[in-house]
Formats: C-alpha cells, sequence, structure tokens
C-alpha cells in the first residue's frame, strides 16, 4: 500500500475488491474488461507524455512554490473586478465545506431545499438592488450576462421592429471593454449590427431595437440616465444597464429609471479575484420577460402538504426539451459563488452594506481631494469610487509598479484609481505618495477620511432595499454560522452519499485540490494586472493547457470559456472561423445526432448554425446511413457534426472513424462534446478518433467540484488548423494569431479553480489517470450486472458493455402505475440522489457511479435499487397509496401522531438496514411544480407577511 499514491485515494475500490468485482462482471481481469468496452481501433498505442505523478505533499510544496512567483500589488484597477473581504465565516462554512461545494444542480429539489433558499437569497438581494421585478440564480461574469441582456432584447422586439428587421443594437462607449468584446462576439452570428458611441450624442431617430448602458461608467463616472431611457422608450428602444452592485446601496436602482435589463457581477460581494474567476453575474428583467430569462430561476411553490417549498423554476426551457429554440443554456451559472455573495448580503445586512458602501465612497472623496492639492485636476465631476486623473500616465505607472501598485491607463494622459473594501488609509497615503513624488512635491498625512457625497443628487438612491427578514436576523459569526448550516444539513452532497448522475459526473474533489483555493497569493490577483506580475499563474495555466492538450491529442487549447455551454460555443465559433478565413463563410450546416445533449442544438443556434438532426438506430448509435445521405445533400455548406463520446446512451460507438472520415469528406469539422471524456482518458481521445475541436468538462472529469450547478469550466481543445482561432481578450491578449473575439471576460475565464484541475492531473500522473478512466468503467459494468434480471439497461456495446455510465429503463413499471420520478423520490428514502432522470430518453435513469465510488457504496446503491425493485412489483396500478408514490417520507410524516399509510413507518423510512446507521431526511415533501409555474414567486416574501404569520 503506497500511502504517497494519490490514485489510491481517489479511486474507491480497494485491490481486495477486483477480483470479486471483476467476477460479478464476468471477466478474468481489467484488460480483458477495456478490450470488450473500447473499440480496437480508437486505444491509444502509446502512453501519455505527462510528468511523473506528485504526491499530495509534494503537490501542495509545490504549489505553494508557484504561488509564490506572483507579485500580488495593490491592485486599483477596477474595470469590473474589485478586491473584497471574504467574510471568514463564509469562507470557512460554505467555500471550504464539501456540504457545499460538492452538491449538485436542485434538480431534485425535495433534497436541495438549503441550497434553493440560499439561491432564493440572491435573487431577493438582486431584485432589491437593481429595482427590477425578476431575478435569476445566477450567470458566469458580467460580460456574457451582458451578452444574454442583448439576445433576450433581439427575441423580444416591438412586432413592427422585427417586421422591419431592425437590427441595430447601441452600445455606450463607457461600457467595459471585454463585455463590448462579449458583445461583438454573440452578435455576429445572431446577426445584430452593433453601433458604439456616446449616449450623450446618441440620435434617437435612428432605427435600434436595444441599447446598453454602464452605471456607473468604465471610468468612474455617474450619470444620470433618467432623462436618457425616457427618450428611448419614446423611441420604442428597450434598455440593459451594467450596473455595479455595490453602486447600488448608494446610487438609485435602474428600475426605477424604467430599465428592461440590469446585469452585473456580485464578485465585490465578498467573491475573491482569483485572476477573473469563478464569480457569479446577475441578470434582472420584467416579470413579462419571464419566458425569456437565460439561465435558472428559483422559485416558491408547495409540497404534497401544502408547506412552502422551493424548486428550480420554469425547467419546461431547458436544453434537453426545447433544444435548437432553447433561449439560453440551464448551465450557465456559478452557483456556488452566487450562494457566498447572498451571504455576504445576509450576514451585513442593509446598514452593512449601505457602511462598507459609504466608507468606500468617503475613500475616493479623501483621495481626490488630495490628488488635487497637489496640483492635479480629477476629470470625473460625479464618482463613486473611481477617480480619473489628467496627467502623464507613463510617468506614473513607472513610479507605482516600484511600489507595487497597479493603476489602470485608458489612454496616455488618464489614471483611473479604483478603490475597493480592502483599501486603508495606509493605501490611500502611498497612493498620494506616489502622485507626489512624480509631482516632486511633499505628500500630506491623510489621519481621516473626508465625508463627501459625488453622486448627483438625482440619482442619490432614496428606495428601501433588503428589508427582508432573513437580511435583518444574522449579523453576529455566531448566528450565520448556524444559518449555513441549518441550510447545509437540508442538502444531500457527495459527502453524505454517492450522486450516480449519468452525464453529470460527481467525483471525488479532493482536499488537496481544493486547499490552495484559499490562498490570498491566488485568490487576490486581478485578472488584467501586467502579466509579469502573474508568473505563477501563468505558469500553472500554461503547464494545464499543455496537459489537456496532451490527453485530448490535439494542438491547443484555450481555457478560457468557464463553462461546459461557453465550451460548445466556442468550439463552434472557432470552427465558424476557419471556414470563413478559407472563403467558406457559407458552410453554416450543423448535423447533430438525435442521441446529443441537448446543449449542442442551443449552442449551435447561437452560433448562427442551422441545425440537421441525423438518426439513431435501434441499438441507440448514430445512423451511419442517414449520416451519409444528409452529409452529401449537404457537402456544399456542411460546418460541422457534434457528436458525443461516448455516446449520450453510454456507449463507445465502433463506426465513430468512419463517422469523422464522412464529415471531412465532406468538407465540415468534428466538434466532439466532451461531456463524458472521463469514460476517454489515457485510453483514447478526441485526436484519435478523427475530431478537430472538444469542449472539457473540467467540473466533470477533471474534478472541479459542481458548487450546487458551477462553478465550471469548459476549455477547448483544438487540431492544428484550429489553433490560429483560440479566442483572445481586449485587456489583454491570449489565443492565436487570428483569433475570434471574447468568450467570457476573463482572459483565463475561471483561472482561480482550474488550479483543481491542474492538481487533479498532477497528483494522478499517467498511471492513475489510466486507472481512473478503467475503474469507472468497471464500476458502471459493476453495478449493471448486479441490477441485471431486476432492471433493463437500454443500450450496451457490441460485446454487451457499458462504457462509464447505463441508461436503465424505467418504462415497464407504468403498468404497476409507477414512473421514473417515483424511483427518484423513492430513492432519497435510502439515502441517495436520483441518477439522471428521462434524459436523453424519456422513463429512464442514466446512472452513473465514477471511479471514486467504493465497492460498498455501490452495493448499498445495487441493493437499494432491488429493494425498489420489490416495491414497484408489489404497487397496483389503480392504487396510488404505496411507498413509493408518497415518496419520499419526511421526518415530519414518520413522527406524525397518525399514520394513514398502507405500509409501516419503518418500510417509509428505514427501508434497509444500511439506511439507519445514516439517515437522510429530506425537508419537504413531492414538491408541486405545475402550481410553481402557474404562481412564480422567486423572491423572499416582506418583511411584512412575515410579521401578519406571527401576529
Amino acid at each position: 500500500m503506497n500511502t504517497d499514491s494519490f490514485a489510491l485515494r481517489h479511486i474507491g475500490p480497494r485491490r481486495s475488491d477486483l477480483s470479486e468485482m471483476l467476477k460479478t462482471v464476468g471477466v478474468d481481469s481489467m484488460e480483458q474488461l477495456i478490450f470488450e468496452t473500447v473499440p480496437d481501433d480508437i486505444r491509444l498505442q502509446k502512453e501519455l507524455n505527462l510528468d511523473p505523478a506528485l504526491s499530495e505533499h509534494e503537490y501542495l510544496e509545490h504549489i505553494n512554490e508557484l504561488a509564490a512567483k506572483n507579485k500580488v500589488f495593490k491592485t486599483y484597477i477596477g474595470l469590473g473586478y474589485n478586491q473584497s473581504i471574504s467574510p471568514p465565516v463564509i469562507q470557512r462554512n460554505i467555500l471550504e465545506n464539501p456540504g457545499w461545494y460538492t452538491a449538485y444542480t436542485p434538480y431534485q429539489a425535495e433534497i436541495a431545499q438549503g441550497r434553493l433558499e440560499a439561491l432564493l437569497n440572491f435573487q431577493t438581494m438582486v431584485i432589491d438592488l437593481t429595482g427590477m421585478e425578476l431575478a435569476n440564480a445566477s450567470l458566469l461574469d458580467e460580460a456574457t450576462a451582458a451578452a444574454e441582456a442583448m439576445a433576450l432584447l433581439f427575441a423580444v422586439r416591438e412586432r413592427d421592429q422585427k417586421k422591419n428587421n431592425v437590427v441595430k443594437f447601441f452600445v455606450s462607449e463607457e461600457v467595459l471593454p471585454q463585455t463590448l468584446s462579449l458583445l461583438q462576439t454573440r452578435s455576429q452570428p445572431l446577426g445584430i449590427e452593433l453601433v458604439v458611441g456616446n449616449h450623450e450624442t446618441f440620435d434617437f431617430s435612428s432605427e435600434f431595437f436595444g441599447m446598453i448602458l454602464q452605471y456607473p461608467g468604465k471610468t468612474g463616472r455617474v450619470y444620470n440616465y433618467k432623462e436618457f431611457i425616457a427618450k428611448a422608450k419614446d423611441a420604442q428602444i428597450k434598455v440593459a444597464v451594467a450596473a455595479d452592485i455595490l453602486s447600488l446601496v448608494k446610487l438609485e436602482s435602474p428600475g426605477n429609471f424604467g430599465v428592461d435589463v440590469v446585469v452585473g457581477t456580485t464578485q465585490r460581494f465578498g467573491i475573491p479575484l482569483g485572476y477573473g474567476g469563478p464569480h457569479a453575474a446577475f441578470f434582472a428583467t420584467k416579470d413579462e420577460y419571464k419566458r425569456s430569462i437565460p439561465g435558472r430561476i428559483i422559485g416558491v411553490t408547495k409540497d404534497t402538504d401544502g408547506n412552502r417549498a422551493l424548486r428550480m423554476a420554469l425547467q419546461t426551457r431547458e436544453q434537453h426539451i426545447k433544444r435548437d429554440k432553447a433561449t439560453s443554456n440551464i448551465c450557465t451559472a456559478q452557483v456556488l459563488l452566487a450562494v457566498m455573495a447572498g451571504m455576504y448580503a445576509v450576514y451585513h445586512g442593509p446598514r452593512g452594506l449601505e457602511d462598507i458602501a459609504t466608507k468606500l465612497h468617503n475613500k475616493a472623496v479623501t483621495l481626490a481631494d488630495s490628488l488635487e492639492n497637489l496640483g492635479y485636476f480629477q476629470a470625473n465631476e460625479t464618482y463613486f469610487d473611481t477617480i480619473a486623473i489628467k496627467t502623464e500616465a507613463s510617468k506614473i505607472k513607472a513610479i507605482a509598479e516600484a511600489n507595487e501598485v497597479n493603476f489602470y491607463y485608458p489612454d496616455d494622459a488618464t489614471v483611473s484609481i479604483s478603490l475597493n473594501e480592502t483599501t486603508t488609509l495606509k493605501d490611500i497615503n502611498r497612493i498620494v505618495r506616489i502622485f507626489a513624488e512624480a509631482a516632486q512635491k511633499e505628500a500630506s498625512e491623510i489621519t481621516e477620511l473626508l465625508i463627501g457625497n459625488k453622486i448627483p443628487k438625482e440619482v442619490n438612491r432614496k428606495t428601501d432595499f433588503l428589508t427582508n427578514e432573513v437580511f435583518n436576523s444574522y449579523h453576529s459569526e455566531t448566528e450565520l454560522m448556524r444559518y449555513i448550516k441549518k441550510l447545509e444539513r437540508k442538502d444531500l452532497s457527495l459527502n453524505h452519499s454517492m450522486i450516480s448522475l449519468g452525464s453529470c459526473t460527481m467525483k471525488l474533489n479532493a482536499a488537496a485540490e481544493m486547499l490552495p483555493l484559499s490562498d490570498p497569493q491566488w485568490g487576490n490577483m486581478h485578472p488584467f494586472v501586467p502579466v509579469a506580475q502573474a508568473e505563477g499563474y501563468q505558469l500553472m495555466l500554461r503547464k494545464l493547457e499543455q496537459q489537456l492538450t496532451e490527453i485530448t491529442g490535439f494542438a491547443g487549447t484555450s481555457l478560457q470559456p468557464n463553462s461546459g455551454a461557453q465550451g460548445e460555443y466556442a468550439g463552434l465559433m472557432v470552427i465558424r472561423a476557419y471556414h470563413e478565413s478559407r472563403g467558406d463563410a457559407h458552410r453554416n450546416i450543423c448535423l447533430i445526432p438525435s442521441s446529443a445533449h441537448g446543449t449542442n442544438p442551443a449552442s449551435a443556434v447561437m452560433a448562427g448554425m442551422k441545425v440537421v438532426v441525423t438518426k439513431a438506430t435501434v441499438e441507440g448509435n448514430i445512423d451511419v446511413d442517414d449520416l451519409r445521405e444528409k452529409a452529401a445533400l449537404h457537402k456544399d455548406n456542411l460546418a460541422c457534426l457534434m457528436v458525443t463520446y461516448p455516446s449520450t446512451h453510454g456507449v463507445y460507438e465502433s463506426a465513430i472513424k468512419e463517422v469523422t472520415s464522412l464529415i471531412h469528406e465532406n468538407g465540415g469539422q468534428v466538434y466532439m462534446d466532451g461531456a463524458n471524456m472521463n469514460a476517454q482518458v489515457a485510453l483514447t481521445n478526441p485526436g484519435a478518433i478523427g475530431a478537430d475541436v472538444c469542449h472539457l468538462n473540467l467540473h466533470k472529469t477533471f474534478a472541479i467540484p459542481h458548487g450546487g450547478g458551477g462553478p465550471g469550466v469548459g476549455p477547448i481543445c483544438v487540431a492544428k488548423q484550429l489553433v490560429p482561432f483560440l479566442p483572445t481578450n481586449p485587456v489583454i491578449e491570449t489565443g492565436g494569431e487570428n483569433a475570434i473575439s471574447a468568450i467570457s471576460a476573463a482572459p483565463w475565464g475561471s483561472s482561480l479553480v482550474c488550479l483543481i484541475s491542474y492538481a487533479y492531473i498532477t497528483m494522478l500522473g499517467v498511471d492513475g489517470l489510466k486507472k481512473s478512466t478503467q475503474y469507472a468503467i468497471l464500476n458502471a459494468n459493476y453495478i449493471k450486472e448486479r441490477l441485471s434480471g431486476h432492471f433493463d439497461v437500454l443500450y450496451t456495446g457490441e460485446r454487451g458493455r457499458a462504457a462509464h455510465e447505463m441508461i436503465v429503463d424505467c418504462r415497464p413499471f407504468k403498468e404497476n402505475g409507477i414512473e421514473v420520478t417515483d424511483i427518484a423520490k423513492r430513492l432519497m428514502d435510502y439515502g441517495f440522489h436520483a441518477p439522471t432522470v428521462s434524459f436523453p430518453v424519456a422513463g429512464t435513469l442514466m446512472i452513473e457511479p465514477t471511479e471514486s465510488e467504493s465497492k460498498a457504496e455501490l452495493d448499498r446503491f445495487c441493493d437499494a435499487m432491488i429493494s425498489i425493485r420489490k416495491e414497484i412489483d408489489a404497487s397496483e396500478k389503480d392504487n396510488a397509496n404505496n411507498v413509493l408514490k408518497n415518496s419520499p417520507h419526511t421526518l415530519t410524516m414518520v413522527t406524525s401522531d397518525t399514520w394513514e399509510f398502507p405500509y409501516s413507518r419503518q418500510e417509509a423510512a428505514f427501508p434497509l438496514a444500511y439506511v439507519s446507521e445514516n439517515k437522510f431526511w429530506p425537508t419537504v415533501r413531492r414538491v408541486d411544480d405545475a402550481f410553481g409555474d402557474r404562481n412564480l414567486i422567486c423572491s423572499c416574501e416582506p418583511i411584512e407577511a412575515y410579521m401578519e404569520t406571527n401576529a
């Protein structure tokens, strides 16, 4: 037993379990299982070229050495990123707590009430501060949220604008540079014409469907937009505003000006900079646009007993249902970061936020006064926290960097300084001394803050916010700690039991991988600092790119996409740019198998492509004859094929190389969806199967935790011909020589959590990565064989093997009156989160155990499923009063004085002996989704409702 081996800790089954598991599966060795599972012609012929594996101790020493290479200067660049203070109670109890960071997206609401409440708090916070009627439960970053706002306003254009094909969208020149770049990326495929200009000279007689403003502007000026927005409304132009959320504590909410959408980032609410992410963006709009709002919304509904319950609302908009007609992607959320930002507001409350914002404004007023006393001209007549000094920028820059200070230099004659929550009097004095040195003058010591107001009186905030009880109750650490724990206990996470979600791999997120995220040397780095200051980050990111490039068999990698959905979109946009460079801009047909992930068609449409669906065989594989026919039919306009491998049905399709060759023969490129890459690593790769680009879900295959639905990272890896088109950034140059414009706001996306995947690969090494893939396949096939005779598996490979996941058919149980949802809810009583329900086939469960689960846990799950099968057999179609239909069973039910069910309390709550050792209680009964959709409430009740209840 090699205790230095990280693989020993990461992989669940013990060596002593292997022989019995192989015997159950019906093979003599792991090699035989892989031979029978993975097609011969795609298996790698040589080992991956990666560094030898490090032990956990060696890795932590190594990552600390890299961290020391980061020069964390005092940074006042701003541009949507400002250092904030993460309250330790939130850092320790949420960010560093596997009860929060290992949770899955709350599709199973009954065992996710804690997370759902935390997200409802987030939505309420956003609604209050923006003054809008509706908010979602986060997006990826401010720039992508702004792009989603543009897309929404385009979709809801006035009828005459659609008829007359009005496609112009105005972008204020005060908008952040990374936001403008994202708007450029997203507008082109949709046929939207961007017009960038000064809002103060805007011609309202022109034909525009929408516009976006920045509040405050990128260099800090606070504009009074009231009259401007009124004129826009008169001209039938819809308005989006990108707002600084902390400034909204002092500035009147954009909703009170009559805007249609408000977006921004909540990074200022206690989230580390992390060299660009992850951070939770916000998106707020009017109730009338609720069917078009991107992402996910948390709504209030009721359970079977009529009690208040929460759940994800409007789920019918998800991609696997609406496919190419989807409004955006349900995956584009940053739940863990939204939970933290919401808790920041809970902890500080309205008065605490007002104190933080007021002090920050006074810091800016004090600094401006001191610099003006030195003879400098401060250009912003109005501002919140950012001042603009007119002077020789290069001279200041040299002195500032010598003093380990970063400012933003929008032009040669301007120094922009954005102060933040962490700025102290000592910091302000250091800034003043820098300017004094440049002016060759003596600086006076500042000993106290001035009190001032440089916000236009017309936009001084007058409306209350965060009046709900939750924001006025937990201001001591003791109280907040207990509140966080109360919510945590309502949620089933990986620290309780296996989450066997097919397509959404839920493997171990090792503590050694997570520890560096709390290190300020990694957390306090602004994404737009000079690259030389981020040497540790640069070494880590370049190495991770090399590792992923080697693993995928490609030639280059971009880490910029900050979700799997963004990775899909980025891959397609790179293919689009490649065709355009060859004079083939007309190539716009995207072939997608009917079995593909539902996100694929949505991404293709966003990239300006026309989706053509190809058939699947009865075995669930791609119908090669149909594909050949459609590829030939569309050969003159074929852009690409989107294919998932192994397939969404959990099978290594043996015809995959024939499939990719067909596309190439007809002039297209092959995009491989990397959702199932964890069944390829070190055994085969996208390069080997003939793909040209793939995205990778680092939050699946490479161990970044789901965090309840984000953070995600979705880098793209590409073949040689596509490397020149990898995406860039307008502030820090990245990507290829013919780079497409930005895909996300930060140059390297969510850099902070890339540390996790770097750790995963570095500690596993080639042998550990290979074993992880092998054991993922073994564990899946072990479950398949243990359930044989009780449940039917829909699809298998040619030799009868599953890949890393399988689809269990639950449709026959309708004869007993049992639906797949009943099985999903009943599993909660056994202490398990349900596998993926009704995807990709309605009425099925898709099971994926991952390599991290032990044989003992696999057996517990199989025992639960077999026990449920017996309960199904005992059910009668015409009698809904049974243990499955009534599941899940709550503690309130089981301890009630009355029990009117035809089965015992023990059968309900403790159906197998192991359950009593570690019982998890759902806190609500089955949630009523239909009621919630009919009565959409997506914020906390006002404090008056609580007063009425208590009265």
